[in-house]
């Protein structure tokens, strides 16, 4: 299906990861290698640059270059949450044309699985032979059919580390600052909320109480939650999804979204400032609220070594992949059932994943102490990298 002669375009897509440029730094120097004839181009702020012609040619970056990009956070080329218009094709197919893009790989997650539906779909329109491979990326670990989600791992270590100190912390404040809510990225599932409990060995360590989207969010549940931690322990540490909502609606005196993107997502006040002030009406102690917001997909120092190392091999595999005459597939990355982790990466149909959601199996859920099962935490140990640090306590203070 591809010609000798037919070159490459790339984009980024959707909200960063810690580990988005591995994937990019692979399938560029798989490129390089398995297609020395083709040029190599990126698209500038996802769709975005394909549509209005902005893809600079990026064949040529050096070993040395891909070496660095393949260990820094955000995304290389831009990215984009733009949802295709029916104007956006026509300028689209003609920068493909132009320059004779014949694979195109779309690194994203689940709108941007939609996204290369449409955009193969246009190209068969007009009988243009273009081959779209997506390969997969989002800390939401949302995608369906994958195991795990390139950039997942990364921002659990984040968020099990973060939870973890910040409780520590407000056990050492004690009544000067003794309950603290942290709110994490996920907008329809839980997986990164859950990751907060990794560090828990007890009911007494953070967290105590944990809120994800699967599950209507109740008040009264929560606040006997952190007041039984805060009158046993002396502190208590609440972790909620962005988007939690009880059965009423949101979690916030503003009922209305602040922001709605392309895709239809809406973005509303932060759950855990109105959380806290409950708290403190409630319970009559001073609450924290936290938002780590971008950094738990930034952090340099918080990416995991699985989760670079497998977001590098992806990129390698979609390039193999391309060399046969398959289309509008993504990669997926299948975990074997041995003892020891292992895994391959295989691929699915774009349309089995596009405008669905993985949501956290009702085995790995938090129960309303902030436990998950060992089973969940099987799950995500290897995903976290190494090291995995001991947090057994050294004392007591109570």
């Amino acid at each position: 299906m591809t010609t000798p002669s037919g070159n490459i375009l790339v984009m980024q897509s959707g909200g960063s990861t810690p580990v988005i440029n591995s994937t990019l730094a692979g399938l560029i120097k798989n490129s390089q290698k398995l297609y020395p004839k083709s040029r190599i181009y990126g698209s500038v702020h996802g769709i975005e640059g394909a549509i209005s012609g902005k893809i600079p040619d990026i064949t040529d970056i050096s070993n040395s270059q891909l070496e660095s990009l393949a260990k820094i956070p955000g995304a290389a080329l831009g990215s984009s949450r733009h949802k295709l218009l029916s104007d956006d094709f026509e300028p689209l197919l003609k920068t493909l044309q132009s320059h004779d893009i014949r694979i195109f790989h779309i690194i994203g997650g689940n709108d941007s699985a939609e996204t290369g539906l449409n955009v193969s779909v246009a190209a068969q329109k007009i009988d243009y032979e273009l081959q779209v491979i997506n390969l997969p990326k989002t800390i939401d670990n949302d995608i369906v059919i994958t195991d795990h989600c390139p950039g997942y791992g990364s921002a659990a270590r984040f968020i099990s580390q973060a939870t973890f100190g910040a409780g520590r912390d407000a056990e050492s404040m004690g009544v000067n600052s003794p309950i603290c809510i942290i709110e994490v990225m996920g907008r329809d599932s839980g997986w990164l909320a859950a990751a907060s409990s990794f560090y828990k060995k007890t009911n007494r360590d953070a967290p105590h109480f944990i809120g994800i989207p699967e599950v209507p969010f109740s008040e009264k549940d929560f606040l006997i939650s952190i007041e039984t931690s805060y009158r046993n322990n002396g502190y208590a540490v609440g972790v909620i999804s962005e988007k939690i909502r009880s059965i009423e609606g949101t979690l916030s005196d503003q009922q209305l979204p602040i922001l709605t993107d392309d895709f239809g997502h809406n973005y509303f006040e932060s759950p855990s400032k109105y959380l806290s002030q409950l708290v403190e009406q409630q319970i009559g102690v001073r609450c924290r609220w936290e938002k780590p917001g971008t950094i738990q997909r930034s952090l340099m120092d918080s990416i995991s070594t699985t989760d670079q190392k497998e977001a590098y091999k992806i990129g390698e595999k979609a390039v193999e992949i391309s060399r046969s005459d398959m289309s509008e597939i993504i990669l997926t990355i299948s975990r074997s059932d041995k003892p020891d982790y292992n895994y391959s990466i295989e691929y699915a149909d774009l349309k089995e994943v596009a405008g669905k959601t993985k949501y956290l199996p009702e085995e790995y859920r938090p129960d309303k102490q902030g436990n998950t099962s060992d089973l969940f935490k099987s799950y995500l140990r290897p995903l976290l990298g190494n090291p995995v640090y001991d947090t057994e306590p050294i004392f007591s203070l109570r």
